[in-house]
């Protein structure tokens, strides 16, 4: 079975409190964005599941690729067969893009319809929270506006249908930890659900990614990467949660390859 598991943007991403367990409270807005990876799995008479992985280069091991620990996790309660899974990574890694979360997502979707498990959706959810905070996102597959540590999910009503997004990534990640290093929380005074529902043309003004301040002042090229995609007509600019991928939104296709060809670059219409 093949299976096709998207990206997400954040739009705007407010740092609202610092939990008891150590992790911090956010608002945000999660977007599925047509960026896709390939995966795929067949069953097979060797003992052992293995996963085989072309494109981007993950540099981890076999078993801490969350596809295995997604296989892993599902094979406690339900009886699967040894699989050879092969995923084509097409989303860079420790981008904030969600790769990763969408891998896992849809590998347990996909799961459970080959094998007809009829897990019913909830119960995805909860598998997908174990996995990852935003991955049980990609289980509905569409924009919401997100609190907790990113896991508690409301429906919003949000369509930028046939505008483009242009994506770029120097080659190099942030790690969480030093995305949290200068963050201070605080409680907006407008909440990015009641910002979401302004005119696009009206976020660059109102809508921030509190993790920009202190980024951008270690690594000044990403605000000039932000600021190169507003020089070129990008309506909204932002990055995308705690990684290093930066987007712009734009009201016609807007033809950057040859300004960012030192990166990675890929330019989409938003459904």
């Amino acid at each position: 079975m093949i299976c096709f598991p998207n990206a997400k943007i954040n739009i705007g991403l407010n740092i609202t409190g610092k939990r008891t367990d150590g992790y911090h409270n956010l608002e945000t807005v999660f977007y599925p964005v047509s960026l896709k990876d390939i995966l795929e799995f067949v069953e097979t008479k060797n003992n052992k599941t293995t996963i085989t992985v072309s494109g981007t280069d993950l540099k981890i091991p076999d078993n801490d690729n969350i596809c295995i620990k997604t296989y892993n996790l599902l094979k406690k309660d339900y009886k699967l067969p040894a699989l050879n899974i092969y995923l084509h990574k097409n989303i860079p890694h420790g981008a904030g893009l969600g790769g990763g979360s969408s891998d896992a997502a849809f590998f347990l979707k996909s799961l459970n319809e080959y094998f007809s498990l009829n897990i019913e959706e909830n119960k995805l959810i909860d598998y997908a929270v174990q996995l990852g905070a935003d991955c049980s996102f990609f289980i509905k597959n569409k924009a919401v506006f997100a609190e907790g540590t990113g896991n508690l999910f409301k429906d919003i009503n949000l369509s930028l249908s046939g505008y483009f997004i242009a994506i770029v990534k120097p080659d190099f990640s942030i790690s969480t930890k030093e995305a949290f290093q200068d963050i201070i929380p605080k409680t907006p005074e407008i909440s990015l659900k009641s910002l979401i529902q302004q005119p696009l043309e009206n976020w660059k003004n109102t809508i921030v990614n509190d993790f920009e301040t202190g980024i951008f002042k270690k690594y000044n090229f990403l605000y000039k990467i932000k600021q190169k995609l507003y020089d070129n007509g990008a309506i909204y600019a932002s990055m995308s949660g705690s990684g290093s991928a930066l987007y712009g939104i734009f009201k016609d296709k807007p033809g950057l390859k040859k300004q960012f060809s030192n990166m990675f670059y890929r330019e989409k219409q938003l459904d």
